[in-house]
This record gives C-alpha cells, structure tokens and sequence, in this order.
C-alpha cells in the first residue's frame, strides 16, 4: 500500500456552499460527474460524496490542495455500481511519481454526512 486518505463532508454545509457559489459545480466535477449527480432531484449527497472522494485521493497520494485541478480526479461507477477513480492530467503525474498503479474507494453518506476512503497501491 502507497496510502490511505479518508474524507467527511457536512452534507448541511455542502449544500449551503452549492447555493452560495453554483460555479463551483463546474469548478469541482467533471460533466459525467455532474451527470450522474444531477439524477436526483437534490444531488447535495451524490456531490459531497465525491468531493470528499477527490480529498481523499488527494491524502492518499500524499499531495496537498492546489496541487492537481479537482476536476482532475473523477470518480467513475462500474455497471455494479462500484466506485473508482479516473485520474487525468496533473493527477497522473502525481500519482505516477509516488508508485501509484491502483486505486481502492468506498464512498457512503447518512442525512447529514459524506464519507469517503480511498486507497493508493502500487
């Protein structure tokens, strides 16, 4: 194992940031990730999910914020509707440089919080 990076998201104050700032949906996901996230009729859980995910890429690979794009993470499903991640641009380079040849990711949420774990290895 390269690392282990794990997130937690206040779905309350995601949701207020959101409506704050609608931008920032673009700014944070990629437009299969706004997608799938939009399906609902309040995607709050979906996105926070996935922010929490690219933070804990982000951890896992041992690389602060401001060092790839967010949108340069992408969670991806599989048919079974398993999470992983899709890693494009600077991210390869930062996850190519610290030996990183596989990812693990779970993601969960309740009614108030996002969680996700995702795991580097070589």
């Amino acid at each position: 194992m390269i690392g282990i990076g794990t997130d937690l998201v206040e779905l309350d104050r995601f949701r207020r940031a959101l409506t704050r700032t609608p931008g920032i949906v673009d700014r944070l996901f990629t437009d299969d990730e706004r997608a799938y996230c939009e399906l609902r009729r309040d995607p709050t859980e979906r996105f926070a999910a996935r922010f929490a995910a690219k933070e804990a890429v982000l951890k896992a690979m041992g690389a602060g914020l401001g060092e790839c794009d967010f949108r340069e993470i992408e969670v991806v499903r599989a048919k079974s509707g398993a999470p992983s991640v899709r890693l494009h641009g600077r991210a390869v380079e930062l996850a190519t440089d610290r030996g990183v040849g596989e990812w693990r990711l779970t993601m969960t949420h309740t009614a108030s919080l996002a969680q996700a774990i995702a795991v580097a290895l070589p």
